[in-house]
């Protein structure tokens, strides 16, 4: 079973400050027994351009950023070939910073449906379309299998038991290590267990709105991951009174209780927020040494629930 590991000073920390800082202060997670990760990781997404219309990003700085967040511990990166902008990739950037891979970095990726060279989103992707996707996630990244691959479902598609049946069929043949799911219920996680094993579970959520929190509680118990993408939705709107006000009585910033409160709901929580900032990217790892009391994450469930 997949276990959670913390080290001494993520016992002791309990300020969310920058100095001395590492990606494992927010304790450990295996994923799938054999990928040891640090739960404070890394989204790519924003690093070709800061929206899918642009402008585009400056390639160079965001490969300085993903060179910090490896300084830093971060060992478990989020990707996907249809974050691109133009002619940058967010799959080419990193294996600019990052080749040849350190033998602990985990670089996930997702597939499901495209985009076209001009940026228009496709339909679902069919068994062979998915096949093509990971291959070339392996081309550009460089690599010869690829650690995590999710499904991306879109709400159109009920059923996923022919498009994880084709990646359960790429797992067995060695291209891929471990399976996930994207923007799934309950239902369609049990659909794909019944295929493959399923390691993570990419949803999105954040501590405001909470949007299907079952999921949360369902992956604990499983012991899956649950890696929440827009951590921060909601932040800065009617409520960033209250949480600077958490923030306050640690010296950290909103962003930072956010992060941290994600954290606390379960040890098999992994974070990947992204920027293309390499200070906003320190004070994300910052928050990993962040330990916010029960009157605080009681002050943020019932920000969720106004």
């Amino acid at each position: 079973m997949a276990t959670n590991d913390m080290t001494d000073a993520t016992t002791t920390t309990t300020t969310a400050g920058i100095s001395g800082t590492h990606a494992a202060h927010a304790g450990l997670w295996h994923l799938g027994d054999d990928l040891k990760v640090a739960r404070m990781g890394f989204g790519a997404m924003r690093l070709p351009a800061p929206d899918w219309d642009g402008p585009a990003g400056d390639p160079d700085r965001a490969v300085a950023v993903l060179r910090r967040a490896v300084e830093l511990g971060v060992n478990h990166i989020d990707t996907a070939a249809f974050y691109f902008y133009k002619h940058l990739s967010a799959n080419a950037l990193i294996r600019t910073a990052l080749h040849p891979y350190a033998d602990d970095l985990v670089i996930a990726t997702k597939v499901g449906p495209g985009r076209t060279p001009e940026g228009e989103w496709m339909s679902p992707a069919s068994p062979t379309e998915l096949k093509a996707a990971v291959h070339r996630n392996l081309r550009e990244l460089g690599r010869d299998h690829l650690d995590l691959v999710y499904l991306r479902r879109l709400p159109s598609v009920e059923s996923l038991s022919e498009q994880f049946g084709a990646l359960a069929a790429l797992r067995e043949q060695g291209l891929i290590r471990h399976l996930g799911l994207s923007n799934v219920r309950p239902d369609h996680l049990a659909e794909a267990e019944q295929i493959a094993p399923v390691v993570a579970v990419q949803n999105q959520f954040n501590l405001v709105t909470r949007p299907g929190a079952a999921m949360v509680g369902i992956c604990a118990d499983k012991g899956i991951a649950f890696v929440p993408y827009f951590p921060l939705g909601g932040l800065g709107i009617a409520e960033t009174r209250r949480l600077q006000g958490i923030a306050d009585r640690h010296g950290a910033t909103p962003v930072q209780v956010m992060l941290a409160g994600l954290l606390s709901l379960s040890p098999t929580v992994l974070l990947i927020p992204g920027t293309s900032s390499p200070a906003h990217l320190e004070e994300n790892v910052a928050a990993g040494t962040l330990r916010l009391h029960a009157e605080d994450l009681a002050e943020l469930d019932s920000i969720s629930r106004r």
